[in-house]
C-alpha cells in the first residue's frame, strides 16, 4: 500500500493557497504547523515527491524568444479543449520562488507551431508564493511525439531549466521516444475542459 502521509510539499502547497505563508525565495516558508491531526511530522530536508528535482528536456526546434508577457494562450474563436494549468516553483528544500520566469509554447489544435507569430507562446513570472497559472488548449499531435507543452524555468540569477510537461492516458506516451514519466501533469475533467496541475522544483546546488 502506498504511503498516504503528506509530503511537505503537499502541506506546504495547502498553506500557499490558503494564504498562511508568504514565504519568498531565500526565506524559510513560515508552516504554522508541521502536524497531520495530532502527530508531527518528521523534518525533511529536501522537497522530495519521488520525482525531484524536475528533470530537463530537449528544447525542441519551435521555440522563439522574446514571447510576450502572459499567463492566458487562449485565442479568441480557435478551436481547442480549453486546459488551465496552475502550481507552484520550489527549490529542492520547499521554499516556493519568487518572481521566476516561466516561458511556455505549444502546439495549435492541429499540432502545428506559429513560427511566425506568438500564438500558443507566452511567458510569465512567479509572485512571492511561487505560484505560475496557464490558460490555453490542450494541444493537438504531431507525427512522432505524444501531446506536450514546453516551458523554460529560470529562478532569479539561475540558470534555466528547459522542459516539457506530459499528459496521463495519452497512447503515444509508450512510443514516443522524449517522454519521461517523471513530467506527467496531474489531469482532471473541469467542466467542458482540463485542469491540469505540476510543481516545477529547482536544484539551486548547481
Amino acid at each position: 500500500m502506498a504511503d498516504s502521509t503528506p509530503t511537505r510539499k503537499t502541506m506546504l502547497k495547502a498553506a500557499l493557497a490558503t494564504g498562511a505563508v508568504l514565504g519568498a525565495a531565500g526565506a524559510a516558508p513560515a508552516l504554522a504547523r508541521d502536524r497531520v491531526g495530532d502527530r508531527m511530522l518528521a523534518p525533511t530536508p529536501a522537497c522530495d515527491d519521488g520525482d525531484d528535482p524536475t528533470p530537463p528536456q530537449t528544447e525542441g526546434p519551435y521555440f522563439k524568444p522574446n514571447s510576450p508577457r502572459t499567463g492566458d494562450l487562449t485565442v479568441p474563436g480557435a478551436p481547442g479543449m480549453a486546459l488551465a494549468a496552475a502550481g507552484f516553483v520550489f527549490t529542492r528544500d520547499c521554499r516556493p520562488v519568487a518572481g521566476a520566469l516561466l516561458d511556455f509554447w505549444q502546439a495549435d489544435y492541429y499540432g502545428a507551431y506559429d513560427n511566425v507569430g506568438y500564438r500558443y507562446r507566452g511567458h510569465q513570472y512567479t509572485g512571492a508564493d511561487g505560484a505560475y497559472t496557464l490558460s490555453t488548449i490542450v494541444p493537438g499531435l504531431y507525427p512522432g511525439r505524444t501531446r506536450h507543452i514546453h516551458v523554460k524555468v529560470q529562478a532569479p540569477s539561475r540558470p534555466v531549466l528547459t522542459t516539457q510537461l506530459y499528459f496521463p492516458g495519452e497512447p503515444r506516451n509508450g512510443t514516443d521516444l522524449i517522454f519521461d514519466p517523471r513530467l506527467l501533469m496531474d489531469v482532471r475533467a473541469d467542466g467542458a475542459g482540463k485542469a491540469a496541475a505540476f510543481d516545477f522544483v529547482l536544484d539551486f546546488t548547481s
